[in-house]
């Protein structure tokens, strides 16, 4: 898909957006046109490709001065076509300061909520949801995911019964360590999910050998945590300048580089970088507009990185 306007005015409209915090949203907003977007197998329901994590960045005190950063990053997101925000009884404060800011802002019309039940026992995972429906100000999440496995067979059958109830609308399971990728596996070919999360960047493609394969065949969709090897994509790139030929595919940073490479996979629904940073945030939607890498881009990206 090509973009509407031209790179020029979109980077014009970015520096504007980093030097102007408070009208980053209505900068960026004005100048692009649709963000690309993924069908969600289960349903056919579309979703922006970029989402927004909350690990860490949003793991912060109720001080309205602390948060005021974090409102700017959340507007941003949802003027520039965001969706799902991803957060975790596991987060500390996450959950909450998430809630907070959604209350604060005005254009939240768009969000699709997904948190994490992460504990042990039925009674304790149904009382775990309701705190963070509560902390999220929800009556309803549109996904619930049991974090990194943990008692996944009670857990499961909560799920299934509160989505039948329709408290929520998706199930689905996450990972972010690959040693447990085994169980992972014989989870999705076996269990009705809607939804399965793990890591996925250019420098750690182990997903694409089994997890992604699988997510397609049993038509589950995907969300990816860690898009940027925590930070190390960025380090391995330090000082070097980006390909000329990234303009084929709309990309005018790094960032983007390793966000659309991930976006460009077939079988990859959504992204979840986290950031409390605007301008970090700015970047990161841009990856979700205009035009995407083919696979013959895609090899030519993975050569370049493995080279540095």
């Amino acid at each position: 898909m090509k973009t509407g306007i031209s790179r020029r005015r979109f980077l014009q409209a970015t520096a504007a957006a980093s030097a102007l915090a408070p009208f980053a949203n209505s900068c960026l907003a004005a100048a692009q046109s649709d963000p690309v977007k993924k069908k969600i197998p289960s349903s056919g329901e579309n979703l922006s490709v970029i989402g927004l994590g909350t690990s860490r960045t949003f793991d912060v005190s109720a001080d309205a001065a602390v948060q005021s950063p974090l409102l700017d990053v959340m507007r941003a997101f949802f003027d520039n076509g965001g969706q799902l925000i991803d957060s975790s009884p596991m987060y500390g404060s996450a959950e909450a300061v998430t809630g907070a800011l959604l209350q604060a802002v005005d254009n939240r019309a768009a969000v699709f909520t997904a948190t994490k039940v992460w504990t042990y026992g039925k009674t304790e995972g149904i009382e775990q949801m309701q705190r963070s429906m509560q902390r999220l100000g929800v009556e309803r999440i549109d996904l619930m995911q049991i974090h990194n496995l943990r008692d996944w067979q009670v857990q499961l059958e909560t799920l299934q019964e509160w989505k039948a109830q329709g408290r929520i609308r998706y199930i689905g399971i996450t990972t972010s360590h690959g040693r447990y990728h085994d169980e992972l596996e014989t989870i999705l070919q076996n269990q009705p999910l809607d939804f399965v999360q793990f890591s996925y960047n250019i420098g750690n493609r182990d997903a694409e050998q089994r997890l992604l394969p699988i997510a397609h065949e049993r038509g589950i969709a995907t969300l990816i945590n860690r898009p940027y090897q925590r930070g190390s994509l960025f380090r391995k790139v330090k000082g070097q300048p980006l390909p000329d030929w990234a303009s084929e595919f709309d990309c005018a940073s790094w960032g983007q580089f390793f966000l659309k490479f991930i976006a460009s996979h077939p079988d990859v629904t959504c992204i979840i970088p986290a950031t409390s940073k605007l301008k970090h945030m700015v970047d990161n939607m841009a990856a979700g507009y205009g035009r995407l890498p083919d696979a013959q881009l895609r090899q030519r990206m993975i050569k370049t990185i493995e080279a540095l």
